[in-house]
Order: C-alpha cells, then structure tokens, then sequence
C-alpha cells in the first residue's frame, strides 16, 4: 500500500482561486520525490496539504494511513507525529543551543531525558554537526542551521520527510551537502518529499520528479529518468 495517497485532490482557496486541480498521486515507502514548477504552479499547496497546514476542498489525501481531509483539529498530532517537515527559513529557536532546539521537539512528547540525550546527539551525529552540539543559531553558517532544522524533524523518527525548498536560501556548495545527507536519511528508510525550484539538484540526483503546471501533473517522471529542458513550466 502506498504511504502517500491522492485521489482526485482539488484545492480552491475563498478567492475562487484553485491551486490543485483533481490531482492524483501515489508515493510509495521509501521513495525519494522531487516535486517541481514555476512559482503559482501549486508545489507548496499540495505540500501543505500533506501535513494539513491546508485543508483539501474534494478529493481524498491519505498520508501514513491518515486521511487528511477528515481529520479533526485536535486529532492533527497524531498525523505531524508520522512525518517531519523543514522549511527554508530553519525555524530555530534563537535563544536555544542546536541541541535544545532538537530536544525541544521531544520534550513535548513527554520523552525521558535519557532517551531525549541519546536520540539528539544520533542525529547531530548524522548530519555532521556532532561538535556543534552547544552552538546558537547565530554561531552557524546557514547550511549548519539546516542541518539542525533536518534534525529536528527527523529526531523522532518520522516515516516520511517533506522538504519545503530545504536549500532556496544557500549556495550551490551547501546545497549539494545538505542533498547528501537527505540521502543518507531516505537510505535510513524515510520517505522524501522535496519541493524545489533547483534543477541542477534534481538533475544530479535523478530521483522521481512530479512536474506540476497549474495545479495538475503535466509529467511524473521515473527514477533516473528526468533531464532538465529549458521551458516555461520551471523557473
């Protein structure tokens, strides 16, 4: 059964606007899964969908056994639970150290110290920033700082990752280091869901790429199989 599920997913905002338009998708465990196209295209929307920041208008979203479009407010916990979300703008805390800011998402859990010490310093481990265990926000380069949002969504072992333009405010360099160790963490056996603007990061992983142009699938392209072609569809 696939971890992700849409079926005839439509987003109309009260603006009249309809960003999805009866949108059908299937991601499967352990897939890594660019979602790609121009600004307005409805990249973010569906994303947000997935871990219900937004509320679908029709259709059918389930994610991890979730169905998203039914579920009530006080029940979402259950959903954020089963899967980590990183921005592009880190979303740290600045008065907390990059070890605070990852224990704190399992402090609201109610975790043992024990177990909340041995879980952060694994993942500080996995995104190479085991020596920056005491820093501040502001004591890191913007690719550690994303390290550190990466860990806090992961920490609590997450089935699925959505990455929301996870390297929009770094360079070329950084970029490629934050894209390795979002493959060590989908080799761990999490699920990706990244959307981007950046084709030479999708052209050099050749994973599943979701082409959207106005709120529809124009082309979803197979592992290995996505080459870049200068068009309108993608800026």
């Amino acid at each position: 059964m696939s971890l992700i599920v849409c079926q005839h997913l439509k987003k109309q905002y009260k603006t009249g606007v309809v960003a999805i338009h009866d949108l059908n998708l299937n991601i499967e465990k352990g897939e890594f899964c660019f979602v790609i196209g121009s600004t307005g295209c409805g990249k973010s929307t569906l994303i947000k969908m997935m871990y219900r920041e937004e509320r679908p208008t029709s259709g059918k979203i389930i994610v991890g056994g979730i169905n998203v479009a039914k579920i009530r407010n006080s029940k979402v916990y259950k959903l954020r639970r089963k899967l980590g979300v990183v921005f592009q703008d880190y979303k740290l805390l600045n008065r907390l150290t990059a070890y605070e800011n990852i224990a704190f998402a399992l402090e609201v859990l109610g975790l043992p110290k024990d177990e909340i010490h041995n879980k952060v310093l694994k993942v500080l481990d996995l995104v190479g920033l085991k020596g920056k265990a005491k820093s501040y926000p502001h004591e890191l380069s913007g690719g550690e700082q994303q390290r550190v949002a990466i860990a806090r969504a992961i920490v609590n072992g997450p089935r699925i990752l959505i990455c929301d333009e996870p390297t929009g405010n770094l360079d070329k360099r950084t970029s490629m280091e934050i894209m390795e160790v979002l493959k060590e963490i989908n080799k761990l056996g999490t699920t990706i869901i990244m959307v981007t603007h950046d084709t030479t990061i999708v052209n050099a992983l050749k994973e599943r790429t979701i082409l959207l142009d106005n709120g529809r699938i124009l082309k979803d392209y197979a592992k290995g199989t996505y080459k870049y072609e200068s068009n309108k569809n993608i800026n």
